[in-house]
């Protein structure tokens, strides 16, 4: 197989700038194909949140002008080499200066600029010219429209490939019709079925799904749930149109990155042969957080964004029963008023059983994965899920509802048989969690020695990139 030339397109990547998992992903997946011989580049914005310890590092590589409809932009490119991996940083601070990547008014606007950016720096990137280009989710899914309208006649484009991958299909990067011309710089042909239109409006997400070579998701089950229309987004008929040109390939986790061996923001280290350290964390965190500090109690965590989709309608509609059982319950996220509301609420009602940290932090998440006993994620849907993946790797039992990523990454366990990543429940319906967490705790009270083998089954849980990054040089190449 010949060499694989990769430009990597993401909106963010850990630690520059990170929102989700996608941040993780566009961080470990580039690093992981490197490490298999893909020669990966990455590409985002210049965002105006990346901290100063990595912009005065960065060099200015060329500026240049991008399309936009009828305007040209100024642009800049930027390179820093970060662990191996040379990253390139677009610039334009009229689009990209600001705190938050997402939810701005001109969204369309700043990834129209972004994804033609995006092409144009391809003739700026000095001794590299991709074979594919790896675009992610819908800020950048008009890079394979653009590619294929308006450079398939340049012969440093004509034999680019492109991937897309769905990382969540509920966003879809839907903006005004009125956006085609104006920003797109495409003629009103592009406003139908079979191209761009989504209803009135005009979809990002369709056209990566549409003019891409092959389309991927983040785990085998979500790419079957997304033909169903209660998971399809109003997409699924395109989903099952696309038929083998979609995969699903599972996420990773770094492993190096999250070691509880050697990760230097918990409290304390520990491993499968030290396990009772873990405790450590469990009494540290209580200390921080203003809960009674009782090592024995079972401790379960929520790291998530608070919006519907993580399940927390189960978890509002049963929460006095969930503090009815002994157990202490530490939540970290910010989302919708109403979920954050709740968990205020009941912090407040029950400071001595629930700790709400409204807020978005990795070095707290961290301590929560390391010290929680259980990991609640209930979610509606799940692509893939990330957190469920870093609470294996830290001896959390993830509790989970069995959709997309959940469902293939965590197998129920058995104390007969003794096999099993996790606990699983089938029915988005608030008393079937509920009643799971009721066995999960008279597990973790009465059989300590099927607690201590599914920790350690967890630990030992591969869930690092490595394998997935083959499957992924595999489809690369075979597009080649």
């Amino acid at each position: 197989m010949k060499n694989i030339n990769l430009l990597f397109i993401t909106s963010e990547a850990d630690p520059f700038l990170k929102v989700g998992g996608l941040g993780d992903v566009s961080h470990a997946l580039p690093k992981a194909l490197k490490k298999i011989g893909v020669n990966v580049r990455v590409i985002l914005p210049k965002n105006g949140n990346i901290p100063k310890e990595f912009t005065d590092k960065m060099k200015l590589v060329s500026t240049f002008t991008v399309p936009v409809g009828w305007r040209n932009q100024y642009a800049g490119l930027f390179h820093l080499e970060f662990e191996g991996i040379d990253f390139y940083f677009l610039d334009n601070e009229y689009y990209f200066k600001r705190h938050i990547p997402y939810g701005h008014y001109d969204d369309g606007e700043i990834f129209s600029f972004f994804c033609r950016g995006v092409l144009e720096a391809i003739k700026h990137i000095p001794n590299f010219t991709p074979d594919i280009l790896h675009c992610n989710d819908w800020h950048t899914g008009m890079v394979p429209v653009f590619l294929k309208v308006f450079y398939k006649n340049n012969p440093k484009y004509k034999n680019i490939k492109t991937v897309f991958t769905i990382h969540n299909l509920r966003y879809q990067g839907v903006f005004s019709k009125d956006i085609l011309c104006e920003l797109l710089g495409l003629d009103d042909s592009y406003f139908s079925e079979d191209k761009l239109k989504f209803y009135d409006g005009i979809s990002f997400m369709k056209g990566g799904l549409i003019y891409s070579d092959i389309v991927t998701t983040v785990s085998e089950t979500y790419a079957k749930e997304i033909t169903y229309p209660f998971y399809g987004e109003k997409l699924n008929g395109l989903i099952i149109q696309l038929g083998s040109k979609v995969h699903g390939i599972v996420n990773g986790i770094d492993y190096n990155l999250y070691d509880p061996r050697k990760d230097p923001k918990i409290y304390e280290n520990f491993g499968l042969t030290t396990l009772k350290k873990k405790l450590k964390n469990k009494t540290e965190l209580q200390k921080r957080l203003g809960l009674p500090i009782d090592e024995n109690v079972m401790m379960v965590g929520l790291v998530s964004r608070l919006v519907s989709q993580k399940g927390l309608d189960l978890i509002k509609w049963v929460m006095d029963e969930i503090l009815n059982i002994n157990l202490q319950f530490v939540v970290l996220g910010t989302g919708d008023t109403q979920y954050q509301d709740l968990f205020n609420y009941y912090s407040y009602t029950h400071p001595d059983k629930i700790s709400a940290n409204i807020t978005f932090s990795d070095e707290l998440a961290r301590k929560i994965y390391a010290a929680c006993d259980v990991f609640l994620m209930p979610s509606l849907f799940e692509p893939c899920g990330i957190g469920q993946l870093i609470a294996m790797r830290y001896g959390a039992i993830p509790l989970v509802r069995e959709t997309g990523g959940l469902k293939d990454t965590v197998t129920n366990f058995d104390p007969e048989t003794k096999v099993g990543t996790g606990f699983v429940f089938q029915n988005y319906n608030a008393h079937d969690m509920l009643f799971k967490l009721e066995y999960v705790a008279k597990i973790f009270y009465e059989d300590k020695k099927s607690w201590t083998t599914l920790m350690k089954s967890c630990m030992k849980y591969d869930g690092d990139w490595k394998e997935s990054a083959k499957k992924y040089k595999a489809l690369y190449g075979g597009l080649l």
